[in-house]
């Protein structure tokens, strides 16, 4: 099992929403689920820049992440995020 951080500053809304609607069915192509999800996280030490929306995946490994991320038929919904504002999503091993 590896894990992913997202982190986004929304400015579309709507486009987060309808985005929302289909990523859990696109992370499940790839074994991927979302463990837990947050609006306005808590910096718990240092003064990080804050995301409006944190969310914490899992995939059964590194090769099930980078498979989601590069599949094309998933580059529309992957924009979809993207239009949603500025977002990042770090591997974690």
């Amino acid at each position: 099992m590896i894990y992913a951080v997202f982190k986004a500053t929304i400015t579309n809304p709507d486009a987060l929403a309808s985005y929302r609607e289909r990523a859990g069915a696109a992370l499940a192509r790839h074994g991927g689920k979302v463990e837990t999800a947050t609006p306005a996280p808590t910096a718990l030490d240092g003064t990080p820049d804050i995301p409006d929306v944190a969310a914490l995946l899992s995939f059964p490994d590194a090769a099930a992440a980078r498979a989601w991320i590069d599949d094309p038929d998933l580059a529309e919904l992957h924009g979809l995020r993207r239009s949603a504002g500025s977002s990042e999503i770090l591997l974690l091993g």
